[in-house]
């Protein structure tokens, strides 16, 4: 479709991935939240074994969501760095941020947990919008 440069849309979505790698990352966040949802090391490295599969779902995940976000962009007319990371703040405070948030109050988990997984969305719309309004 016009307007969408597709391998800004792949960078987008594999930015998407890193970005996701590093965050859950016993570096940053992965140690507090395999304690905030109850798993264990072991049952980390169980779960990993069998990663592939969702690796590959959320690959597909990521390409959809940085395509959608490119659409969101053209129809803004959003053509520069901020012009984008302010779409894609825009879109994490819409939807991400409210959903999310509905989500952890009906269940009552952490605020920290809720911290820890929608931060990462926020990142990286606000990377993925800032790349893919620029790369146009």
């Amino acid at each position: 479709m016009a307007g969408v440069n597709y391998l800004a849309v792949l960078v987008a979505a594999i930015a998407n991935m890193v970005i996701g790698a590093l965050w859950y990352s016993p570096s940053l966040f992965g140690k507090n939240w395999m304690e905030l949802v109850g798993v264990r090391p072991e049952d980390a490295e169980k779960r990993a074994a069998g990663a592939r599969r969702a690796y590959s779902w959320m690959f597909v995940a990521s390409l959809l969501m940085a395509y959608a976000l490119a659409r969101i962009l053209w129809y803004a007319g959003a053509q520069s760095v901020i012009g984008g990371a302010l779409i894609g703040l825009l879109a994490w405070l819409g939807f991400v941020a409210t959903t999310m948030g509905a989500n952890y109050l009906f269940e009552g988990r952490p605020c920290r947990l809720y911290a820890i997984n929608t931060g990462y969305p926020l990142v990286s719309l606000i990377i993925m919008g800032a790349l893919l309004a620029a790369w146009r």
